[in-house]
């Protein structure tokens, strides 16, 4: 399964806000439903019982009678993952700060696409098709905003060519500030610091009020720090059979004083896009326990000259006075994650089918 994201030509957004402007009215109608018989009959509804109230809904409106089906489907899910008897509700007005960005779900009988389009009912929206969606067979998908106001139709398709890695070798990583992410080989990514690079004029929009050109921004800076990541995952992914990862954790990380460099070099966002992308190639893919790897010596194992705690930080190279290594502190941790996925698999754990 693989999900393709396409932008949709600006000039059928009035509809598309209209329509999204309708999904979040059922929204609204179902959750409220839900609360009021839960408040009177100690039950929660499931998206069975749902169904008979809005039941010929589709007549009255504009939507895809599967569309108001997959956003009950979706309120009850969300509704059991978080453990809530309510979630919030779905504003529409542009002026609100809580507006909610516009999304449209829907399944495979909802819509026909081809190259260049995807009809939605009577609607027929014109797109930027880079894909071909001829050649896929599409399962389901949905309609969704962006914060500047573009829509884009996301679909997912079961019939995606799979991308084969053709590495031989398996690699250890160390994510950090300085450097992003080290490599057991010893490649290292440099941490681009792309938001410190906009951060001014971020503020002058900021201090102006401007919405628009703040969004902009941010917009970047987004897209700057995603083709960077991809590009670099996307190498890891081709040169490798197996791919082990520092388990850092970057959300506890993010409540200090790093939390700016820790969000700007975006360590979940890499992992994630690791993630997916082996387990398309056929490359394994494992995050390992990373305490200590930084104070282990990669050659002996020993701990005794290694640097500790904060006053070390600032040591990057060090010497083993056990075995008289010299280290680069942070291939060393690179070297220790390498050899700590080695002891996983050695422990029962095989690598996939021709990696």
């Amino acid at each position: 399964m693989k999900t393709l994201k396409l932008r949709i030509k600006d000039k059928h957004c009035k509809m598309l806000n209209q329509l999204a402007s309708e999904v979040n009215f059922v929204w609204n109608f179902v959750n409220d439903l839900c609360f009021k018989h839960l408040q009177r009959k100690q039950q929660f509804f499931s998206a069975y019982d749902v169904a008979k109230y809005t039941k010929g809904a589709s007549k009255e409106c504009h939507l895809h009678s599967q569309t108001i089906q997959a956003v009950t489907e979706e309120l009850i899910t969300r509704r059991k993952q978080f453990k809530k008897t309510k979630l919030k509700w779905r504003v529409s007005n542009k002026k609100s700060a809580r507006r909610s960005l516009g999304w449209i779900p829907f399944k495979k009988v909802a819509i026909k696409y081809a190259d260049g389009y995807v009809q939605y009912g009577k609607h027929q929206f014109k797109l930027w098709d880079s894909y071909g969606l001829s050649k896929y067979n599409v399962k389901t998908g949905s309609f969704v905003e962006d914060s500047r106001g573009r829509w884009y139709v996301c679909l997912v398709v079961d019939n995606a060519p799979q991308i084969k890695s053709r590495g031989k070798t398996s690699i250890g990583i160390d994510l950090g500030l300085k450097d992003l992410a080290t490599c057991s080989d010893g490649v290292k990514l440099k941490a681009p610091k792309i938001y410190r690079q906009y951060e001014q004029k971020l503020g002058i929009a900021q201090r102006a009020k401007n919405k628009k050109r703040i969004r902009a921004i941010h917009a970047k800076i987004k897209n700057i720090r995603q083709n960077m990541l991809h590009k670099f995952s996307h190498e890891l992914m081709s040169k490798h059979a197996a791919i082990f990862i520092g388990n850092v954790n970057a959300k506890a990380l993010a409540q200090t004083k790093l939390s700016k460099s820790v969000l700007d070099a975006s360590w979940t966002t890499l992992r994630t896009m690791l993630k997916y992308k082996c387990e398309n190639a056929g490359v394994w893919y494992a995050e390992v326990n990373e305490a200590y790897t930084t104070q282990t010596c990669s050659f002996c194992g020993s701990r005794c000259s290694s640097p500790k705690g904060r006053t070390g930080l600032g040591i990057r190279e060090w010497q083993c006075m056990e075995c008289g290594t010299l280290h680069d502190r942070d291939i060393n941790s690179a070297l220790n994650i390498l050899a700590l996925g080695h002891e996983r698999l050695a422990g029962g754990i095989a690598l996939p089918v021709g990696g």
